[in-house]
């Protein structure tokens, strides 16, 4: 009785090596794409907790019923030591003192650029709100020489970005204390709520 020969099954060294060249070639053409999908990740999540920390300091104030400073620092310890810093990789929340002599406490602390490496904040060291939620100006907060001022038309503005990033985002705290994560690529209208005011 003859009995037939069975095929082999399996890949052959030369499927094996065409399979591997083809998957190269792909994941090359999808690195690029996946290092600014992060990038632009990194800068959204910086984006983030930099409008909750603004929102957070703004509900203070008024739940407090007093005027507290929101401000960017480079101290990752929350204390009433906690300094000031332009461009800083953490946010803080103090109280402003009532007179000389006043206490102030450290409501809260936060991250920043901490957690997202490369991505820069453009935009004041500090903002103060008053007790109604308001953005106020304030020469002396009580956070060293630093101060809280209003521009022109009484808009803080951080501008978020990062190298490698194609998207950068921007945080306008208005100064009836609306604050508003907006795409400065963009320009407000109907067909583009998330588009930055002209």
């Amino acid at each position: 009785m003859l009995t037939r020969a069975r095929p082999q099954r399996g890949l052959t060294l030369i499927e094996l090596m065409v399979a591997i060249a083809l998957l190269a070639l792909l994941l090359g053409l999808a690195a690029p794409s996946f290092s600014g999908w992060t990038r632009n990740s990194q800068v959204r999540t910086v984006t983030d907790a930099l409008q909750s920390g603004t929102r957070l300091a703004q509900a203070e104030a008024v739940r407090r019923n007093r005027q507290v400073v929101f401000f960017l620092t480079n101290d990752a310890v929350c204390a009433a030591t906690t300094a000031p810093a332009e461009d800083g990789a953490f946010w803080a929340i103090r109280t402003v003192p009532l007179m000389a002599g006043d206490p102030v406490e450290t409501l809260q602390c936060g991250q920043l650029a901490d957690v997202a490496n490369g991505v820069a904040i453009d935009g004041p060291t500090a903002i103060c709100f008053n007790s109604v939620g308001r953005q106020v100006a304030n020469a002396s907060p009580g956070i060293g020489t630093t101060t809280c001022t209003l521009d022109a038309d009484g808009v803080s503005v951080y501008d978020i970005s990062a190298t490698g990033s194609n998207r950068p985002l921007r945080v306008l705290v208005a100064l009836g204390g609306q604050v508003r994560m907006c795409d400065p690529a963009r320009t407000l209208s109907a067909t583009a709520p998330d588009g930055c005011p002209a």
